[in-house]
């Protein structure tokens, strides 16, 4: 996928600059924590992961957001 097609879809920019779409929320099976469900769109090969939300929504150390919505 190509950069511009990426932007045209994504919902999040990670601060080192990768493009990624929101999918949803989940529960750990076992410890029911909040987790986001999110697809990686570019620059490397698409995928599905997931995250705490804690970490998803987190701020870093310099406060800047891990993920930005856009």
């Amino acid at each position: 996928m190509t950069e511009e097609d990426a932007q045209k879809i994504a919902t999040h920019r990670h601060y080192k600059g990768g493009l990624y779409r929101y999918i949803g929320l989940a529960r750990h099976s076992e410890t029911e924590e909040a987790m986001v469900v999110y697809e990686h769109l570019w620059p490397h090969a698409p995928g599905l992961w997931v995250r705490p939300a804690e970490l998803f929504n987190g701020l870093l150390e310099n406060g800047a957001r891990r993920f930005a919505p856009l």
